[in-house]
């Protein structure tokens, strides 16, 4: 079967995409997660903040099947599951975009975008065969349309982009195949003031797509222009959990820093 991209699935907004419930995880003697729990809807943009080791980044690789948790429990569309792997996460349609990228800078757009999924054509039958980079240009052009992703011509090498654009690249190839849910780790991070903002509305516009975005950030500037909702983590712990309407800056920073004690739950 051909690799076609689709955009994301839609589900009741009222319905968790994913919940993860009381996870704990220990490297040796070190316990990274002690009790974290979360959830996110589709189209609901979820940001994840705490100080570094606050257990942020173990928390998004045990969804996406990096790591696997000592204890607790993870559900996706409300049926437990348990990745094993990166590739049991990509079945159920979660991607991840890390803060680097894992772009190839030799390659342009197009073939990025189908990393892995590449179509091919015969040049010599049965003999030879080549990308076909033409049709996998008409492929993707009207689903990178939709969700109002601009990209330079997708011939373009990746190497000649900005941050932002890369970035862009990144996310584009995270969504481009149907992801219900997509997880990014600091996305704007050494991002210049109008990269920033470009990578921003692209966020807010996969939410509003319908998918489920979970976003790992230390700018609660940007966190409190995407987020739908905040959850604090410390010290391994989900701490608090906030509708972003409800809550002032100043209320995340104390939750942050330990000023505040007292969990609480959106």
């Amino acid at each position: 079967m051909t690799a076609q991209p689709t955009q994301g699935g839609q589900a009741k907004p009222s319905e968790s995409l994913l919940s993860i419930r009381h996870i704990r995880k220990r490297f040796g003697a070190v316990e990274a997660l002690r009790d974290v729990s979360l959830d996110v809807r589709p189209g609901e943009v979820v940001a994840l903040v705490g100080d570094n080791g606050a257990g942020k980044s173990t928390t998004i690789k045990m969804i996406a099947g990096v790591e696997q948790p000592d204890e607790g429990e993870i559900l996706f569309e409300g049926r437990s599951v348990r990745m094993n792997g990166p590739a049991d996460a990509e079945a159920l349609s979660i991607q991840t975009v890390y803060q680097d990228l894992a772009l190839c800078d030799n390659l342009d757009i197009v073939s990025n975008l189908y990393l892995g999924r590449e179509l091919n054509r015969r040049i010599i039958p049965g003999f030879f065969r080549t990308m076909n980079k033409p049709e996998m240009e008409k492929n993707a052009v009207p689903v990178l349309r939709d969700l109002g992703i601009n990209l330079p011509p997708l011939n373009t090498l990746v190497s000649s982009l900005s941050g932002g654009q890369r970035q862009t690249v990144a996310v584009a190839r995270a969504v481009l195949w149907g992801s219900k849910l997509v997880m990014l780790d600091e996305p704007t991070a050494a991002l210049g003031v109008a990269q920033t903002r470009a990578v921003l509305q692209l966020i807010r516009r996969l939410a509003d797509a319908g998918v489920g975005v979970l976003v790992i950030s230390h700018n609660l500037s940007d966190v409190f222009e995407i987020a739908d909702k905040i959850v604090v983590l410390r010290l391994g712990r989900t701490i608090a959990q906030y509708n972003k309407s409800e809550v002032k800056p100043e209320d995340v920073v104390a939750a942050i820093t330990g000023a505040t004690q007292e969990v609480t739950q959106a």
